[in-house]
């Protein structure tokens, strides 16, 4: 005569399995921007009124050609910003893979029966996406972007892909789509 046990998994494994996955979950939208941030760059960033060449007086007209004929650089200026933007990394699947194993062996230990099935599918489900965004989040790259205010007043963005040399109200000059310290 065969007997059939039944192991009852302890509350505490079930709450702590529970609380990985919606931390999963919620670190894989964090992580792929479905979640709202607070962060901000309006404050850093030229608005349209401030890229325009405000008007002179005619007693103030003399000081501005004076600097332009005797600076006559028409790619030097004055860096206004730098911003350093994350770029995503480009995932091969391995994460997703790995998160997808580790999620389903989670989930097989909720529940029994239909539930047990259940919940290791929704586990490989969240995991797949968990371990694609972290890795992604791994391999991310930063590029540099240097606003530069002209010396004829236009604004000019220049994106690099090393950190820039230059620091905020420093006088530069654009070669190259590069931006070097004016000697």
């Amino acid at each position: 005569m065969e007997s059939t046990v039944f192991r009852k998994t302890h509350p505490l494994m079930l709450g702590a399995a529970a609380s990985v996955m919606v931390v999963s979950l919620v670190g894989a939208a964090a992580i792929g921007g479905l979640l709202p941030t607070a962060h901000s760059d309006k404050a850093d960033t030229p608005t349209p009124a401030q890229t325009r060449v405000p008007a002179t007086s005619p007693r103030h007209e003399a000081a501005p050609k004076l600097a332009a004929r005797d600076s006559a650089c028409a790619s030097c200026g004055t860096v206004a910003s730098i911003h350093t933007v994350a770029l995503r990394g480009d995932a091969t699947g391995l994460g997703a893979v790995a998160g997808g194993v580790t999620g389903a062996m989670v989930g097989n230990q909720i529940g029994r029966g239909n539930g047990n099935t259940a919940m290791t599918i929704l586990g490989a489900a969240g995991g797949a996406l968990a371990g694609n965004e972290i890795e992604k989040n791994v391999k991310k790259r930063y590029s540099y972007r240097v606003t530069v205010r002209m010396d004829d007043g236009t604004f000019r963005t220049i994106s690099q892909s090393s950190s820039p040399a230059v620091t905020v109200g420093e006088r530069v000059r654009v070669i190259d789509g590069a931006v070097v310290a004016r000697s």
